[in-house]
């Protein structure tokens, strides 16, 4: 059975084909700057071949067709006929509370999608213009889409609600949401596996450290808080998002002139450790290099980002009544020893250590990197949002 899985952004397409005999990839790519005068494609199979070529390609229907073409061609193709491919898997960011589990695409799902547009104005439209590129090109396929919000939907409403008039919340839907599920429900899965736990058993906090960031508290392999809300800005200090701040911060920050549009590019874009460090860069090995090197801006952003982790380890720990592990994932939580270093150091109240060889060793592969004396384990999980999108995919046209 081949899956083919997309995740369609406003200015980009993603796309991986999975064979689901083995979960092997057979091909993955995307089209990236779409709307621009030079779209560029990029293909790849696992055996080391490549492609890429700028060409014509005005919107996410001729992105698409070229992804469906490149996938067929008679030489560098992984599939003969298109007919080969069962369902498409799409990524898609916001469902509300009116979808709360994968499901198989129709006229109500869509309708819902657009519904949910206000609550994600840049990526609901993208992911709709992918599910009905798939529609218009390959009628009668099975379209199933998963939602970044609803591994999140088990929370209790004292997690979920802001403590604003509740009317807010009834007419409008302000509420907390979070985000990355896809990611947490695989991680959380994963690492249960890798620990032997049964899903009663699993509770844990699940950390996607990368330029993006979230973390969830997972009680008996439910979510019963995340830190992301009604958008992905709020909870941790990321790359280029501030993560939590004080309201009126905010309405101060506007106060001296800033357009709400200004605001949310300044929040979103222009904050984090991005905006703290100065260093013009938000990738964390840029931010390491630069504190070494002396700089204390970036040290500064780099304390930022380690506490506010810590605090929120603090809290679900609380929250969820103690833990069999904590999971790193992303690429942060992935490939970053001294981070993750720093984050377990602060958390030396709770009864666990790191072990340092084990932290070294531990690159982007799963493993265990606390001591066998700590009170629960330390996990490192690569995330595979994809695959996860595959498999529920699967589970939907059973």
């Amino acid at each position: 059975m081949k899956v083919l899985v997309l995740n369609a952004g406003s200015s980009s397409m993603k796309f991986t084909l999975f064979s689901m005999a083995n979960e092997t990839v057979m091909a993955k790519g995307l089209v990236e700057r779409l709307g621009t005068s030079s779209p560029n494609l990029i293909y790849k199979r696992p055996d080391g071949y490549k492609f890429e070529a700028v060409m014509p390609i005005a919107n996410h229907v001729e992105a698409f067709k070229r992804i469906c073409e490149r996938l067929t061609d008679p030489k560098d193709g992984v599939i003969k006929d298109l007919s080969e491919i069962v369902a498409i898997g799409h990524r898609v960011l916001h469902g509300g509370e009116k979808i709360t589990a994968p499901v198989k695409v129709d006229a109500k799902i869509k309708e819902v999608i657009r519904e949910c547009i206000p609550l994600g104005p840049l990526h609901n439209p993208a992911n709709l213009a992918g599910i009905e590129a798939c529609e218009e090109l390959l009628p009668g396929k099975v379209n199933v889409a998963v939602f970044d919000t609803e591994f999140h939907q088990t929370m209790p409403p004292e997690a979920y609600l802001y403590a604003i008039p509740y009317e807010y919340y009834e007419k409008y839907g302000i509420r907390k949401y979070g985000f990355h599920g896809t990611s947490h429900r695989y991680v959380a899965m994963a690492t249960a596996k890798f620990l032997n736990l049964e899903e009663k058993d699993a509770d844990l906090i699940t950390c996607h450290l990368g330029n993006g960031c979230s973390m969830a508290a997972i009680k008996g392999g439910k979510v019963i808080d995340t830190s992301m809300g009604l958008t992905p800005l709020e909870g941790l200090v990321m790359g280029t998002r501030s993560g939590d701040i004080d309201p009126a911060a905010v309405l101060r920050i506007a106060e001296l002139g800033m357009s709400p549009r200004e605001v949310d590019t300044m929040l979103n874009k222009k904050s984090g450790i991005l905006g703290i460090s100065g260093i013009g860069s938000s990738d964390m090995r840029d931010m390491l290099d630069a504190a070494e090197k002396g700089n204390e801006r970036a040290r500064l952003a780099i304390k930022m980002f380690v506490r506010r982790v810590v605090k929120y380890i603090g809290s679900y720990y609380v929250l969820i009544g103690g833990v069999k592990a904590i999971a790193f994932t992303g690429g942060v939580g992935e490939f970053s020893r001294p981070i993750r270093k720093m984050i377990v150091d602060g958390i030396a109240a709770l009864g666990v250590k790191i072990d340092e060889k084990r932290n070294e060793e531990c690159f982007g592969k799963a493993g265990i990197i606390s001591t066998d004396d700590s009170k629960f384990k330390l996990v490192v999980m690569p995330t595979d949002e994809e695959l996860m999108i595959a498999r529920q995919t699967v589970a939907q046209i059973k």
